[in-house]
């Protein structure tokens, strides 16, 4: 019975502000349809609602290009959500709440589909390459010139002699 009183008192409060508006001008004869339109909408506001996921579970997206047109180019990957040219996909993805798993998933991708284009992807490699990452370091016993290295006097001048203050300390 609250429920159902509250309902009244909130639908009657709603139409009261609606018509106490100036720019709302109605004819006496349509304020108890309005009333009474208010109070059903109310009250549906108050009841569960139907289980609607079985009819629309997954929405379908439509890919903006095609898998071929995606990948054409060396120097980037043309996005699937909004068909724009990224040399990276990760930063795209997140900015739109998808991991690359999601992406894949959502447009029928394979496993190995590239988040990263060709030509990026080489550069970064290359930079790897040239600063030494993913090589193990080389002992320094086993070179000849990394042990001369070590018991080398420190270099002459102002800055060696601080380094070599430091690397006696």
């Amino acid at each position: 019975m609250t429920t159902e009183i509250n309902a009244t008192e909130l639908a009657t409060e709603l139409t009261i502000a609606w018509l106490g508006n100036s720019n709302t001008r109605v004819a006496a004869d349509d304020v108890p349809a309005f009333l009474q339109s208010m109070y059903a909408t109310v009250t549906s506001l108050g009841t569960p609602a139907e289980d609607t996921s079985s009819e629309a579970a997954e929405p379908e997206y439509t890919p903006a290009v095609s898998v071929r047109k995606s990948l054409a180019s060396k120097d980037h990957i043309i996005s699937m959500i909004d068909g724009k040219p990224y040399k990276t996909l990760r930063r795209h993805l997140s900015g739109h709440g998808l991991t690359p798993d999601e992406y894949r998933a959502r447009y029928g991708l394979k496993a190995d589909y590239p988040m990263v284009s060709e030509t990026y992807s080489e550069s970064r490699r290359d930079m790897a390459k040239r600063i030494g990452l993913g090589r193990k370091p080389k002992a320094a016993s086993d070179t000849p010139a990394a042990a001369d290295a070590a018991t080398a006097t420190p270099p002459k001048g102002r800055r060696g002699a601080k380094r070599a203050e430091a690397a006696d300390a």
